[in-house]
């Protein structure tokens, strides 16, 4: 499939570019993934891959109350999953006590932004959007907020890059050595927030998986370093979105839909051909 894929890519009319709606989309998808690549690996490492499925949900209701009063969706998102995201890094541990309540608020969020989208006069597209996501309908302003977030959101990672690798790794010794694991939930949970609200742009809130877990899943699987798995999530990242917009040019098939396959096709890939994992290689990781 993916050979397949890369092969109807090379033929792909270099009339594409000609398209503003292209170059928006290409460069809107590029920001995300690299990104959702960074914020990713971090959140497989730490095995809250849930985090990014609950804020994505918590953030439909963000996006369509945004909607309702003129705003545009990506602050409504982003407004609601960073207020998720810091009570989710204060609350902690307790937080995998209560699946039960996470559940039914999850549920009352969808709930909310269905009813939101209810008062909404262009209901159908708009659904359709929020939750699939629609990249070529993105606009050069939109690109600006995606570049401007995407640069606080990976100065701030690299600044909490180490601190975080090892609360990550060794918690335990990490809080005996002065590392407040509570701060640094708070602030990678914020970063997670930040990403699935830019994630939710180009593959709608339903499917952040694709781009914020799919490609560090995968990255992980083919390498036990930690420095080269980011980049190699990074690349995997922006080859999947990129590569899913040519295919959705050519096909005209759904862009997500697109991404979403190439997304787990590599990871059935190393699934099957590569069975090692980085968290449970610890010991090589530290070795550095």
């Amino acid at each position: 499939m993916i050979w397949s894929a890369m092969r109807i890519s090379m033929n792909i009319p270099g009339t594409m570019f000609t398209y503003d709606f292209m170059q928006n989309a290409f460069a809107a998808a590029g920001i995300v993934a690299v990104l959702c690549g960074l914020v990713g690996f971090f959140l497989v490492l730490r095995s809250q891959t849930f985090a990014g499925h609950a804020l994505s949900h918590v953030g439909f209701a963000g996006a369509t109350g945004a909607v309702l009063i003129g705003v545009s969706p990506l602050w409504g998102l982003l407004i609601m999953t960073m207020v998720a995201g810091i009570g989710m890094g204060l609350l902690g541990d307790r937080l995998q006590q209560r699946d039960v309540a996470i559940g039914i608020v999850l549920a009352m969020s969808l709930g909310l932004g269905l009813l939101f989208l209810n008062f909404y006069t262009s209901y159908a597209t708009q659904v359709g959007t929020l939750l699939f996501g629609n990249v070529l309908a993105i606009d050069p302003t939109t690109i600006w907020s995606l570049l401007s977030l995407t640069i606080l959101a990976i100065g701030a990672l690299a600044a909490m890059a180490r601190p975080l690798l090892f609360a990550s790794l060794l918690s335990e010794l990490a809080g005996a050595k002065g590392v407040s694991l509570r701060v640094i939930s708070v602030l990678f949970l914020g970063l997670v927030a930040i990403g699935v609200a830019e994630c939710a742009q180009i593959v709608g809130v339903l499917l952040v998986f694709t781009l914020m877990v799919g490609p560090a899943a995968s990255a992980q699987r083919l390498t036990t370093r930690v420095w080269t798995g980011l980049l190699l999530s990074v690349v995997l990242a922006l080859g999947e979105a990129w590569l899913g917009l040519a295919l959705a040019y050519e096909t005209d098939w759904p862009t997500t839909f697109w991404i979403t396959a190439l997304s787990s096709a590599v990871y059935l890939l190393t699934v099957l051909r590569l069975p090692v994992a980085l968290h449970r290689a610890t010991g090589s990781i530290l070795s550095q």
